[in-house]
């Protein structure tokens, strides 16, 4: 049975990229230079810009740990969740983009818990799956943090 993989949100990250070409997708605005994401696609969020056109920017690859926690629970409504299937605990990040210089928020590579990402620690943005419906052959994506070897750190 053939999959269809749906983003979580639509244009906020590469779609159909191999991993090496994956990445955020963010808006530049052409007055300030301001960087926004999530993407801002009608007006700049800089209060002193002038007023530009926003441009979509891919986003940098890699950034440092910033912060992060563990979701060891099964977070209450509105969110939807199965009460049926056992709740996998999930590493969420905060990551400083190496360019921009702004925090995003994402969830950690499968397997990669807090131990594995301490503060200032290089990560890079790889592709991710958020859930699964195997019934409906539906594969919602997103995108994940993964720990850069150190060998590789500064490229």
């Amino acid at each position: 049975m053939s999959r269809t993989r749906i983003p979580v949100v639509a244009g906020w990250f590469t779609e159909d990229a191999a991993e090496e070409d994956f990445r955020l997708l963010g808006t530049r605005c052409s007055g300030c230079r301001s960087v926004h994401f999530p993407r801002e696609d009608g007006h700049c969020r800089n209060p002193h810009c002038p007023g530009g056109e926003l441009a979509e920017a891919p986003l940098s690859k890699r950034g440092t740990v910033w912060s992060c926690t563990d979701g060891r629970y099964r977070p209450p409504p509105p969110y939807v969740s199965d009460p049926e299937t056992p709740w996998t605990p999930y590493t969420l990040v905060a990551v400083e983009l190496a360019a921009e210089r702004m925090v995003v928020l994402g969830q950690a590579a499968p397997g990669v818990g807090v131990a594995d990402l301490p503060v200032g620690s290089v990560v890079e943005v790889v592709p991710g799956v958020l859930d699964e419906d195997p019934a409906a052959g539906v594969v919602h994506t997103t995108w994940h943090w993964r720990p850069v070897a150190a060998a590789g750190a500064g490229s």
